[in-house]
């Protein structure tokens, strides 16, 4: 599996003007502290714990994520997942300039208060006062149960691997349409300029194509040529007759000749 350069301990995000947040920026707004939230305990190990953030409402940043989080418990980083390129450009084109995103990660200090965070905020208003411009967006938070923030960058670092092939595939595909459609041109130019330079007397080269026969033509042929066989063997038999007929009359003459031969010779035919 591919995996990701190491990422920063204090965030991973940025703010509207593109700069890079520091931990701790920006808190202090509105938000309270959960009731019941765990102390952290006397010589254990605290493992960090992330949640997953389903919702990003328009012009929510990292740095509104880091101060309505933070004063549940101590957050670490923050990923917010851009909106794809293609659905930017379409909203640029519309006017809108705003970056939004469609999901989230934030890591907490302990995974403790991450459950409880996720287990408490899920379903409730992103802001608590009126005025707010996320008090009627919804916290959608999931706490994500051994997930480490490895993890995220591997997908990450995955899907970016994902994209590129995918773009080079489309930028390979084009590539091969658009040889096809210059070597097409350039080949009817050339068959123009042929028929420009050929005389003006000249005659154009016909192509001869001959039909497949139909069965009603086939079937017409064979008794055609059934016919003309029986035809032949008629013919052959009269020729056959004829030559016995002639071969009869030749030997009754011979026989006829013999008969007048005895009877004329001296003493006559002996009786």
């Amino acid at each position: 599996m591919l995996k990701a350069g190491p990422i920063p301990r204090q965030i991973f995000g940025a703010d509207e003007d593109g700069s890079p947040l520091e931990a701790g920026q920006g808190a202090g707004e509105e938000g309270s502290p959960l009731p019941g939230a765990p102390d952290p305990p006397q010589g254990k190990k605290i493992m960090p714990g992330i949640v997953y953030l389903g919702h990003i409402p328009p012009r929510f940043r990292p740095r509104h994520v880091r101060n309505l989080l933070s004063v549940h418990g101590e957050v670490g980083r923050i990923f917010l997942q851009p909106e794809e390129r293609f659905v930017r450009q379409r909203k640029k084109k519309a006017g809108a300039k705003a970056k939004n995103y469609t999901e989230g990660w934030v890591e907490f200090r302990d995974k403790r208060v991450a459950k409880l965070v996720a287990a408490s905020l899920h379903n409730t208003p992103m802001g608590t006062r009126r005025r707010s411009r996320f008090h009627y967006d919804l916290w959608n938070i999931k706490y994500l149960h051994r997930f480490r923030w490895p993890h995220l960058s591997e997908r990450l670092a995955y899907e970016r691997q994902v994209r590129q092939q995918r773009l080079r595939a489309e930028i390979s595909q084009a590539k091969r349409e658009t040889g096809f459609y210059l070597r097409s041109v350039e080949t009817s130019q050339r068959f123009a300029r042929r028929a420009a330079a050929a005389p003006a007397g000249a005659e154009e080269k016909s192509w001869g194509f001959v039909q497949r026969p139909t069965e009603e033509e086939i079937q017409r042929r064979k008794a055609g040529a059934g016919g003309r066989r029986l035809r032949g063997q008629l013919a052959k038999a009269r020729e056959i007759q004829l030559k016995s007929q002639t071969s009869r009359s030749l030997l009754a003459k011979i026989f006829n000749a013999a008969d007048a031969a005895s009877e004329e010779a001296p003493g006559g035919p002996d009786l």
